[in-house]
């Protein structure tokens, strides 16, 4: 078999930009999806796509995994879905669930179940982010957990089931928590979290973003990728230490 050459740059273009984004419930993870700026496709296993009334975007409803599994095809082999540049699945956390439900019924023991949910889930989520030439964003619920010692709290992606929970950000090169901060005057503001900090898991390999992004994932992709476009929308000043997550709804 031929070996075939290419670049990095040439690599990553073609392969397209993968993220994550986790996030309480009402931040907006949602709405992300109609910031593109491309065509787009939604892949949704949420009833909340209230928040995109004001737009026009294909989605796909799915309450099975089977639904899940016709989506992909869809995506990856149909003529009709290789104008979309965009696959956006809102939520992995509510797939999982689906896929977890379904495990249960069939399963003997519930330890199963999980076990099979990790390895289920984890095809599936690996097949998404490998569609080529495509750009993929998935979200997904955040949980909280309290270092006894410190005091301190650490918010990080969550999914049903240790093992697919504690390993879902290894499956992408982007992972961003969604933040609602209150500027100076105490008004909100809202934040793609790029780096991880002692209170966000967060983490960027593209080293191309700030610390804090305006949640606008064509403005995103563009600033990894280093191509010329429209600017990104405005945005407020980026918080500071005197921010606060106190008012954030879980």
């Amino acid at each position: 078999m031929a070996l075939k050459l290419t670049t990095t740059a040439r690599a990553a273009q073609h392969n397209g930009l993968k993220l994550l984004v986790h996030g309480g419930p009402g931040v907006g993870k949602t709405t992300l999806c109609a910031t593109t700026d491309e065509p787009t496709v939604i892949i949704s296993a949420e009833a909340g796509l209230l928040s995109l009334r004001q737009h026009d975007i294909p989605v796909i409803e799915v309450s099975s995994i089977e639904d899940v599994h016709e989506a992909y095809r869809f995506v990856a082999e149909s003529a009709d879905a290789q104008h979309f540049r965009w696959v956006c699945l809102d939520s992995i956390s509510e797939i999982a669930e689906v896929c977890l439900a379904r495990e249960k019924a069939s399963a003997k023991d519930p330890r199963q179940a999980y076990g099979a949910l990790a390895d289920h889930m984890g095809q599936l989520i690996r097949a998404f982010r490998d569609l080529p030439g495509r750009n993929v964003y998935m979200s997904c619920k955040q949980a909280r957990q309290q270092d006894q010692a410190t005091g301190s709290t650490l918010y990080f992606p969550s999914l049903p089931g240790q093992m697919l929970g504690q390993g879902i950000s290894y499956y992408f090169d982007e992972v961003f928590a969604f933040r609602v901060e209150k500027d100076a005057d105490g008004n909100p503001t809202r934040w793609l979290q790029t780096g991880r900090d002692y209170t966000h898991e967060a983490k960027d390999r593209s080293g191309a973003l700030d610390l804090f992004e305006p949640p606008h994932l064509g403005a995103i992709a563009r600033k990894v990728f280093s191509t010329a476009a429209t600017p990104a929308p405005a945005a407020p000043a980026a918080p500071t230490a005197t921010v606060t997550t106190d008012d954030i709804p879980y």
